[in-house]
């Protein structure tokens, strides 16, 4: 009975404007940023490397950023995300792409899919 309640409660709190997307894609994920009193959005940009699915969802983004590998956790149902794009939808063969962290410059390229 108490999995029903959960359940419902959870339907209304899920969000509707997110696209389809999965490991490979790369991603714009506007944050909002709140600095004091003043809230802000800015951009993360990089690969899906990897994707929960279930009622507390979530995708992890990677990006380079002055030759630093950067990694980011978001929750899809958060309200601290504001927007995702898909920029572009890459073909791979895994649902995991921790081995990206392990390769640079060109060998970290993904084929891109028509």
């Amino acid at each position: 009975m108490s999995n029903l309640i959960i359940e419902k409660l959870l339907a209304k709190s899920r969000r509707t404007d997110i696209p389809e997307f999965g490991p490979g894609d790369t991603v714009k994920v506007q944050v909002k940023i709140k600095e004091g009193d003043k809230e802000r959005i800015q951009a993360f940009e990089g690969v899906v490397i990897s994707r929960t699915r279930g009622p507390q969802a979530s995708f992890t983004v990677r990006k380079i950023s002055f030759g630093q590998g950067v990694e980011r956790i978001f929750p899809i149902n958060s309200k601290v995300v504001d927007k995702i794009d898909v920029l572009r939808s890459s073909k791979v063969r895994r649902a995991k792409l921790y081995y990206l962290r392990a390769l640079k410059g060109k060998a970290a390229r993904l084929r891109e899919v028509e």
